[in-house]
Order: C-alpha cells, then structure tokens, then sequence
C-alpha cells in the first residue's frame, strides 16, 4: 500500500528542547488519522513538516515518496492541501467565496491578474456545493461566520485534488450547530474512497469525525500510542496523554471523555 508520509527517527530541536522526540510514524495513502495530545505536545508541529514548511533537525521525513532535504518543496507543495488558521489570516477579508477557494489553483492568496480557465471556474463551484457553500460563492470572506470561514478553507485545500490533506483543528472555537454541521461534512468526506490521506489535529475526542481510520496520540514531543482509532483510542492512552485518569465512552462511532472522579 503506498505511503503518503512517513516519518523515521524524526526530532525538531528548538532553544534546546525536543518539540518532536525521536518520532517513528507512517500514514498510508487511505488512512484518515487523527493526532491528539494537549498544548505543546507537538502537534502542529507535526503538521508542519507534512506540509514542508519545516526540517526536522534530525531523522528523516519523507512526503508523498519525496524526502524533505533532498526535492524541492515549491514543487511538492500544491500536491498538499493544508487548512489552518494561519491559513485563514492570509486571506483578505474582502476577498469573494469563489475566489478564495479558486486562487488555490495558483497556490496564492488574494486574486490579482492570474489566467483562470472555466474548468478551474466550474471545478470551485463544485467544491463549494461539495462543502454547503454555493450560497455564499459571491459573500466575502470577512462577512462569514466562523463555521463558514472554517469550511471555505477546507474547501480551498481540496480544491486542486490534493493527495495529502492537512486539518489543523477545523473545529475549534465552533458553536455546537457548525461543529456538528461540519463534523458531518468532514465524515462524508474521510469514507469516500477517492479521498486522500488525511491528518487532523484536535485537543478533544468529541471532535473525531466518524470514517477516521487512525489516531496519534502525543506529550512532550513522543509518540504515546499509535494505530487503528477502535484498538489504540483508550482510556489508559489518553490518561497517559494528558497526564490524568480519564473516562472514555463511545457510540455510534464519536466519542466524549471526561476526568475520571
């Protein structure tokens, strides 16, 4: 089965300290992973060299069957779709929907004089009704809501067919409706078999779509469990995780868990 990332021996050293320690990981092209862990335990981090935005400072990463060190990123970069709210603040507030979501085509933010073509035009629309957008194509992106906002950047990701997608926490600061809303729309999306592998960041099970396959579990820069989200998502490994007992409870593939009393 073909291998969309992986990660061997991999650290990241800042000021002295490991954010990522020694991490040995691989996602397989239709495996949809979820990487949890509390603050600082290197999760964005880890978005970050799957997106190429960063070298480990030892070990080895490899993206898409390219090692970082040895390729040229600004090549294998659009073959990455990343959301993020980083992402979000780059994008002007007076920008339209559609073209938001189209000027992912050039990799740019911001529509200026780039040559559009009609299927690029056609395809855009496509997403958007894709993620419950259509209504909004002519709205400009400052205007929308934050669940809104949260899924324009989703749309922009998929836009150019990426074969590796990138979620750093979609769902934070939503109200429940456009959690949920979203959640639904991220779950459709992980079970189509045409989907890429895909990576997703969260601090809380509750937001874990149903149709992910894997979960990452991190502290301090290690890896605390990995593998199948039925078998590796315990009460045990997320205690070890955030560093106290945890209740863990399951149904109808979402979970909720809480501080054990």
């Amino acid at each position: 089965m073909p291998i969309a990332l992986e990660f061997t021996d991999v650290v990241v050293r800042r000021d002295g300290r490991n954010i990522i320690d020694h991490v040995s990981w691989q996602v397989a092209d239709d495996q949809r992973w979820v990487i949890l862990g509390p603050n600082g335990a290197g999760k964005t981090t880890l978005l970050q060299l799957a997106d190429t935005l960063m070298h480990p400072t030892a070990g080895s990463v490899s993206v898409l069957g390219e090692t970082l060190g040895r390729t040229d990123v600004f090549e294998l970069r659009p073959r990455i779709g990343f959301a993020s709210s980083a992402m979000a603040k780059r994008i002007p507030r007076d920008e339209t929907v559609l073209d938001t979501v189209l000027t992912a085509a050039y990799s740019v933010t911001g529509r200026w004089n780039e040559d559009y073509e009609d299927i690029d035009e056609r395809r855009a629309l496509r997403v958007l009704g894709d993620w419950k957008l259509e209504h909004l194509a002519d709205r400009t992106f400052g205007t929308l809501s934050d669940g809104e906002q949260k899924r324009v950047q989703i749309a922009r990701a998929v836009m150019t067919d990426p074969e590796l997608l990138l979620l750093d926490e979609p769902t934070a600061s939503l109200d429940l409706g456009a959690r949920e809303e979203l959640l639904s729309l991220l779950s459709g999306y992980a079970s189509s078999p045409t989907t890429p592998a895909m990576l997703m960041v969260t601090h809380h099970v509750e937001e874990i779509p149903v149709g992910f396959t894997h979960v990452l579990l991190l502290r301090e820069g290690q890896v605390v469990a990995a593998g199948p989200i039925a078998e590796t998502l315990t009460a045990e490994a997320l205690g070890t995780a955030f560093g106290m007992p945890i209740t863990l409870t399951s149904h109808e593939g979402r979970y909720a868990a809480r501080a054990a009393s």
